[in-house]
């Protein structure tokens, strides 16, 4: 069989599958930035509490391995009366799990935001958190955009684990395709293909874009 043949026979699954792994990872991205930001600030707050919880969340999801958290989202949680579908498990997971890498992320941009910034924001007699809204944040972003556009690249890589739990993503349907025409060279390298286009033609150009109108609006560019 040739390529295009392969691609002839199993192109709808597989379009199929990269559909739904760009779900995941849209779904999962969100997830990840909203619970960075939460921790990132947490990890900040004068309360020793509220930086003790921070610090647990991340260091537990940073230190253990993506698939047990995976494993325990999706088959342990329901022991204790939490069940969640596949698919939602699966970002949920996913999103959890580099969100503990961002929340990092989050408060090295804070902390590298020069000082005058926050000297000058405190003279003009702004609220901590009309602070941190206004002047601090947008500058914090600029300088965290590039490093998360390796982190959304690395949850898209991420998001192939979650076919060990039956969600029908690419890796998913790729498995299966190989399992019933033993293609291995075709399943495996159309996945390769395929996750390198959505890494390359897709995060990366949005990520620069997004930088370009960051800096825009700080009037950098």
């Amino acid at each position: 069989m040739s390529y295009l043949e392969f691609l002839g026979q199993y192109g709808d699954r597989i379009l199929s599958g990269t559909l739904v792994t760009i779900l995941l990872t849209v779904l999962a991205s969100m997830l990840a930035m909203a619970i960075a930001l939460a921790a990132g600030l947490m990890r900040m707050a004068r309360s020793p509490i509220v930086r003790g919880v921070a610090v647990v969340y991340i260091e537990i999801f940073r230190g253990t391995s993506l698939l047990v958290q995976l494993y325990w989202i999706f088959f342990v949680l329901p022991l204790f009366g939490i069940t969640l579908e596949k698919f939602t498990a699966g970002f949920v997971a996913v999103g959890m799990n580099l969100g503990a890498y961002g929340a990092e992320l989050v408060r090295g941009a804070i902390l590298s935001v020069p000082r005058g910034q926050w000297e000058a924001a405190l003279a003009l007699n702004m609220s901590p958190a009309k602070r941190m809204v206004r002047v601090i944040l947008p500058q914090a972003v600029v300088i965290m955009l590039p490093s998360w556009g390796n982190l959304l690249i690395e949850l898209l890589k991420g998001t192939a684990l979650v076919a060990l739990i039956a969600v029908t993503d690419l890796m998913f349907q790729v498995k299966q395709i190989n399992g019933t025409t033993f293609l291995s060279a075709e399943a495996f390298g159309t996945a390769l293909i395929v996750y390198y286009v959505l890494a390359r033609f897709m995060i990366t150009p949005f990520m620069r874009w997004l930088e370009r109108v960051m800096q825009r609006r700080l009037g950098r560019a």
